[in-house]
């Protein structure tokens, strides 16, 4: 057999992908093994039978043939009203590309903010796919470090730029739950304006924020020309196998990205998009009804967490997630995660699956029902206190 392509061997950099955790427990439930998995950010709600059905009707309709690659007129102008209303920028269907969920949108991004060998920017605990993006994208991948007791936020004045050419941040963020400050947001802004970068901003979660607000970079003075927004609607909408997002970006971007959609995926089928134009127009109160499970279980956590001292939760505005803090049982969070998966069946993420600044911290994804999730979290501090006491 022919050399495989370096491009696609080292999409890992030779290690781990960071999901081993959730492989062994989705591998035993496969077996039969009863797992509480607080794994990964999947509703367990579904999708609303609603959307559904416009996605069965618009099938059955005949809306399976090719579609447009941008994606639909209709589609493209109701996302760029829906920015243009949550940010006050000026949008129009010009600004946006319909892709197949944010995955896609972060690759193209990267696509058209560098060219192969430059460096691309990302902040450290990060999306579990940032890195391997990045690197097929063609670029080289640098974490920007953060620390637990900053709540993970960067510290913008010691961020290194040489060589850069693209930031990607996340807020709210995924793994760390949270939400960048005005302030922070500020001060990156005037770095990427200083240092002449592009700035990539993953807001799927900005339906999700619990305390304080959301605020695109895209709405800051000077930064709609070289801001490029990632919207999807699996997490606001519970879509998330339905695959579509999409980018927000100044039009001549969205003119190359275009043939970059026709090159690779040549769009997302029509049906899809027709249920994710109805579930657009159902407006704020159904966001409003989907996120709203996650901040009742995010406050019922930290009730168990207040009550022991072992397990301390790192401060969440918003997102599906909680991040702990186990560095006093003096375990990694790989040992801790997969002791806890064979001791009592509870599937966490280590923090180390999300970078370095990560490790000795846990992410519990509030994915299963309210009593469940309580249960687990319980199980989780007792173990955690009996490993502190062994130790």
């Amino acid at each position: 057999m022919p050399n495989l392509s370096k491009r696609i061997t080292s999409l890992n950099d030779g290690g781990s992908d960071g999901w081993e955790v959730f492989y062994r427990a989705r591998r035993m439930v496969a077996e039969g093994i009863a797992v509480t998995e607080l794994t990964i950010g999947e509703h367990d709600i579904g999708t609303d039978p609603a959307i559904l059905d416009a996605m069965y009707e618009a099938a059955r309709g005949g809306q399976t043939g090719y579609a447009i690659v941008p994606g639909r007129p209709d589609l493209r102008k109701t996302v760029a009203q829906r920015v243009q209303d949550r940010t006050g920028v000026p949008t129009s269907a010009d600004n946006i590309l319909i892709t197949p969920g944010g995955q896609s949108a972060l690759f193209s991004a990267h696509m058209a903010a560098c060219d192969p060998g430059d460096t691309a920017l990302f902040v450290d605990p990060y999306y579990a796919t940032y890195p391997g993006t990045i690197r097929a994208a063609g670029a080289i991948p640098r974490a920007i470090q953060t620390h637990s007791r900053d709540a993970f936020l960067p510290d913008p004045a010691a961020i290194d730029t040489t060589g850069a050419k693209s930031l990607l941040i996340n807020s709210p963020n995924n793994p760390t739950g949270t939400v960048y400050p005005p302030a922070t947001l500020h001060a990156l802004a005037k770095l990427c304006q200083t240092d002449d970068l592009w700035l990539i901003s993953d807001e799927v979660y900005d339906t999700q924020v619990w305390q304080g607000e959301h605020l695109s970079p895209r709405a800051l003075p000077g930064m709609a020309d070289r801001t490029i927004v990632i919207g999807s609607m699996s997490k606001s909408h519970a879509m998330t196998g339905s695959r579509i997002g999409w980018i927000v970006a100044p039009a001549p971007m969205i003119d190359t990205l275009i043939d970059l959609a026709t090159a690779t995926t040549y769009g997302v089928p029509g049906y899809i998009q027709t249920a994710a134009l109805f579930a657009l127009t159902q407006g704020a109160a159904l966001e409003a009804d989907i996120a709203q499970p996650f901040q009742r279980r995010r406050d019922l956590v930290l009730q168990v967490l207040a009550r022991q001292n072992t397990v301390t939760a790192i401060p969440s505005q918003g997102a599906m997630y909680l991040m702990l803090d186990i560095r006093a049982t003096g375990l990694t969070g790989e040992a801790f995660a997969n002791a806890l998966l064979d001791t009592h069946r509870i599937a966490v993420m280590p923090g180390e699956s999300f970078g370095h600044s990560a490790a000795g911290h846990l992410r519990l994804a509030l994915t299963v029902e309210d009593n469940r999730l309580v249960a687990a979290v319980e199980t989780l501090c007792a173990f955690a206190e009996q490993v502190r006491q062994a130790a």
